[in-house]
């Protein structure tokens, strides 16, 4: 069970406290006080969270049991997930997310890298500055917690959006699916 408890007592999987403050600051066209950023909590299954990662690829829609099975699981894992989310205050819904994953390296002093996953923004609030935020807090809380560096995998077409969160262009990604 986690520490970190939302107002309702439903676990967050990470300290809230990890959050930088600035991450509400601005976003476009909303009051700080109409969207917050925040850890992802067990029961975001009825917030919209697998619709706003539907957004990126096929995500069928899981059962709220097996949603928090899976948050159980990485909650298991302490200091290895850090799954950030947008909440509209004033509809309760997820507007925007994205996901570190923590490595830890033999390399580099047995160092840690973070990665950078799942990053979605809802269409309907697309241009909002929003996918920027999400980038620059997950960069800070890697930073945060130890990685001496953090890296992401995209499509070549959203490699000028990357360079302007501070990211820049190096190697290349291959992949090979399970069949």
């Amino acid at each position: 069970m986690s520490p970190f408890l939302n107002a309702n007592g439903v676990p967050y999987l990470f300290d809230p406290l990890l959050v930088p403050a600035s991450t509400d600051a601005g976003i476009k066209e909303d009051t700080p006080d109409q969207i917050i950023a925040r850890p992802l909590a067990r029961d975001d299954h009825r917030t919209g969270h697998l619709s706003v990662l539907a957004g990126l690829t096929v995500a069928p829609d899981l059962s709220p049991a097996a949603y928090e099975a899976r948050f159980d699981e990485m909650l298991a894992r302490p200091d290895t997930y850090y799954v950030l989310v947008f909440e509209h205050v004033p509809t309760g819904k997820i507007i925007a997310t994205a996901t570190l994953l923590v490595e830890r390296k033999f390399l580099r002093n047995a160092g840690l890298v973070g990665h950078i996953e799942d990053v979605s923004v809802d269409a309907s609030r697309r241009g909002k500055n929003l996918g920027r935020r999400v980038i620059v807090a997950l960069t800070e809380i890697a930073e945060k917690v130890g990685c001496y560096k953090t890296i992401l995998d995209c499509n070549e077409g959203n490699i000028p959006f990357y360079e302007k969160c501070g990211f820049t262009h190096k190697e290349f990604e291959m992949v090979k699916y399970a069949q």
